[in-house]
Parts: structure tokens; C-alpha cells; sequence
């Protein structure tokens, strides 16, 4: 058997009907904020709520296009130009044929040796074939004057 309870005490013990009170209190509170704004209100039934249409974005100009840094994927397969390599076209050939791989010419080149660095990517790109009619054509600043072919899974698409 549990013992006796104790009596309630506290600012509600006294009071009759306790949070009943308070609770109808703030229902007449409500009641009477609801009947001041529907007296402010104008006659007459009103329409449901419809937002106003976004404003459309202007489209960019046709003529900017945006540019963006190319894609650059892990190569897959790297060719050298140096002694004993296949030639390039042979090599390409041997290579798989899947229009996501993207051929990437890149010479570098040495102080004083940039015009012949652009006529070795030129020649390159020529060996290449079809291969190189989506190829990426980078010339650079380096250590030492060389060339290599690498194929990467990076081809963007564009509209043609």
C-alpha cells in the first residue's frame, strides 16, 4: 500500500480549477486579437493568397562563352619520344579505341627553344592522326626539351 499524498501546494493550490483557468484566459485572449483584425478588415470575402510569379533570369549574352579549366583525368597510357619508342601513330593504334579517352600532346620545352617546341606538338598531332582531332595540345616551360602522348578518360562534352 502506498501512503498518504501530500497536499498540493504552490501558487495553484489555492486557486479553483487551477490551469483550466489560465488556459480559457488565453482562449478569450486569442478570441478577442482575432475579432479586432477581422473589424480592421475589408467588406467583403477575400481571395485566397497567390504568390506573384518569380521574375525569370535574364539568359547570358549568346556571344560570352563561359571557359573553364579542362578536365584532366589519370592517364591511362603514356607514350615517350624518345629512342626505341614505337612510333606514335602504331602506338595510338595499339591502344584502345574508346571515344572517352582524350590523347594529350604535351612538349616542354627549354629557354630559347618554344618555336621549335610548337612545330615538334604540330608534327605530333599530324603522327596522331584522327586520333588527334579532339587532342589536348599543351606546350610548356621545362627542364629539358621532350615530348610525350598520354591517354586519359577525361573528354568533356560538347555541342557540336
Amino acid at each position: 500500500m502506498i501512503g498518504p499524498v501530500a497536499p498540493h501546494t504552490g501558487p495553484m493550490a489555492s486557486a479553483p480549477g487551477g490551469w483550466q483557468i489560465i488556459l480559457a484566459d488565453l482562449a478569450l485572449i486569442m478570441f478577442m486579437i482575432t475579432a479586432a483584425a477581422l473589424a480592421n478588415a475589408p467588406e467583403g470575402p477575400q481571395s485566397p493568397f497567390k504568390p506573384s510569379p518569380a521574375p525569370k533570369p535574364a539568359p547570358p549574352p549568346k556571344t560570352v562563352q563561359q571557359i573553364a579549366p579542362s578536365l584532366r583525368g589519370e592517364p591511362v597510357a603514356v607514350w615517350t619520344d624518345s629512342a626505341g619508342a614505337p612510333p606514335l601513330a602504331g602506338w595510338l593504334a595499339s591502344e584502345a579505341r574508346d571515344a572517352r579517352l582524350r590523347p594529350t600532346i604535351i612538349v616542354r620545352f627549354v629557354k630559347g627553344h618554344q618555336a621549335a617546341a610548337f612545330a615538334r606538338a604540330e608534327a605530333l598531332s599530324g603522327e596522331a592522326g584522327l586520333r588527334a582531332t579532339d587532342a589536348r595540345i599543351v606546350v610548356e616551360a621545362g627542364p629539358a626539351d621532350g615530348a610525350i602522348v598520354a591517354l586519359a578518360y577525361d573528354q568533356e562534352q560538347v555541342a557540336r
